[in-house]
């Protein structure tokens, strides 16, 4: 959200009388609100960690937070800033042990959970779209020139995906 606003809000479904009723419509009850304060500039990428109970906020500065859950609350666990690029987009792994994060400036970082760097590269492209294969193996980045580059889990690159119209 513009000025840092971000808030995590969670959805309890209660049984209602409306049998079968899904999403939107089925009834429910706001059983968190918590705004999480860290950002100051507009939030531009979220990515939640499909396992571990933690979110990936970056915003328009490049400023990077992991949010954990910890006791029903939002805490900061990690804060990064790369003070060079801003943050096009962030992924977790299916399994969520690992983020790739790509920069606009085409600098990659791979990390895991825990806060330890796999890996890092700098690609000579302006990197848009980050996203991993369903079994990690993989990675696939869009680009400002609108080539997809591929690269194996390691950060060897694999070569461009051919496209044709």
């Amino acid at each position: 959200g513009d000025d840092g606003l971000l808030k995590v809000l969670r959805l309890e479904t209660k049984p209602g009388d409306k049998p079968g009723a899904r999403g939107i419509a089925a009834p429910s009850s706001l059983s968190m609100n918590q705004p999480l304060e860290g950002h100051d500039r507009a939030v531009i990428n979220i990515a939640w960690n499909p396992m571990g109970h933690k979110l990936t906020t970056s915003d328009e500065n490049g400023l990077i937070i992991v949010w954990m859950l910890h006791k029903g609350l939002w805490f900061e666990e990690m804060i990064n800033n790369r003070n060079k690029s801003v943050v096009r987009d962030l992924q977790w792994t299916a399994d969520g042990k690992l983020i790739c994060i790509a920069y606009a400036d085409g600098a990659v970082i791979v990390g895991s959970a825990t806060g330890s760097r796999e890996w890092g590269k700098t690609l000579p492209h302006r990197l848009e779209r980050v996203q991993w294969s369903p079994d990690a193996r993989f990675l696939v980045f869009a680009t400002a020139e609108g080539t997809l580059e591929t690269f194996n889990g390691h950060g060897d690159p694999l070569g461009p995906v051919l496209l044709q119209p």
